[in-house]
């Protein structure tokens, strides 16, 4: 077959390709594309008053102002001071946490790969905290950091967790890591179990350490499921809601990003809810781009990334196909 001949099969399947794809995308386009493109135009209008809390009527209507919602974080110090305090704790919550919860996440992972008696029961056990309604763990902890609960009984101390100040914050993350470490120990479990265990042995008689063997084999085979499970935790934590809301309620030291945007909406400024939440979706796109194009994050499973990972892998010391002699090159090094 010539070349030109292949190609128009080429297009022509290319072309029947997104001919089955049309509805899908006309899908995403009405149920995300229309409430975007309905969010930025809200954005334009600013509320008059408000609600009166005397008669718990709208005072005045909305007021097209262009950008000023968007240029009011920087200009207004009311604004400016609430966008900034929620933007720092969303991503106080969502670095702290992802990465106290990825360490210990790898941490179950590999303590779950190994061959252990009742390992089913194990990691029923370690699904029962991420299975939980967050809402629901959030009362069960609220419980427990009460002025009279079990945390401060244990470390014999008496913390205000739920009041204004570091504690405060202290209280979210613990609460958020009991809840979402399991989520990615099992992602990662996931991954750990795909890896030949004859690598490993291999490894051992090429005389790797458990460390060797760990940083050469384990993380980099492991790596791609690592990262997308690092992302898909980023993102549910940066539009972290029902768990500060719930432990906290809408104390400035918990409060989010989509705390904030609610909060306003509730207050009937639906113009600045939507640009503080337009801020966020655009901050989650940015943090999409960065594990995407700057980690590798391969969030479609395509095969083209799957050779460029393996070419990578074998500009090294030992080809990609051989960890064991990785890790051995790696410890000589």
């Amino acid at each position: 077959m010539s070349r030109r001949a292949r190609s128009g099969e080429e297009r022509k399947e290319e072309r029947f390709a997104y001919l089955l794809l049309l509805p899908t995308f006309l899908v995403l386009a009405l149920v995300v594309g229309f409430p975007l493109v309905l969010s930025l135009w809200q954005s334009l209008f600013r509320g008059g008053s408000g609600i009166n809390p005397q008669t718990g009527l709208v005072e005045k209507g909305d007021v097209f102002v262009a950008l000023g919602n968007y240029t009011a974080v920087f200009s207004d110090p009311d604004a400016s001071a609430q966008f900034w305090n929620a933007f720092w704790n969303t991503s106080f919550f969502t670095v702290v946490g992802v990465l106290v919860e990825t360490v210990l996440g790898v941490l179950m992972a590999l303590i779950m790969v190994r061959g252990m008696r009742g390992l089913g029961w194990v990691r029923a056990g370690i699904l029962v905290p991420w299975a939980i309604p967050t809402i629901v763990s959030a009362l069960m902890w609220k419980l427990i950091f009460n002025a009279d609960g079990v945390a401060n009984k244990l470390i014999g101390n008496q913390i205000l967790w739920t009041t204004e100040g570091w504690q405060a914050k202290a209280a979210v993350l613990i609460a958020d890591i009991w809840k979402t470490a399991p989520y990615i120990g099992l992602l990662t479990l996931a991954g750990l179990q795909t890896i030949d265990t004859q690598v490993y042995e291999a490894a051992k008689v090429d005389g790797a350490s458990a460390w060797q063997s760990f940083w050469r084999i384990t993380l980099p085979l492991v790596k791609p499921v690592l990262i997308v499970a690092v992302l898909f935790r980023t993102l549910d934590a940066m539009r972290m809601f029902d768990l500060p809301y719930g432990l906290l309620g809408m104390l400035d030291s918990g409060k989010t990003l989509s705390m904030l945007s609610w909060y306003q909406a509730g207050q009937s400024r639906y113009g600045e809810a939507a640009a503080y939440s337009l801020y966020l979706f655009a901050y989650i796109c940015l943090i999409v781009l960065v594990f995407v194009r700057v980690l590798g994050a391969d969030i479609m499973g395509s095969q083209e990334s799957g050779r460029n990972r393996s070419r990578k892998g074998g500009k090294g010391d030992a080809p990609a196909s051989d960890p064991a002699g990785a890790a051995t090159a790696g410890g000589r090094s």
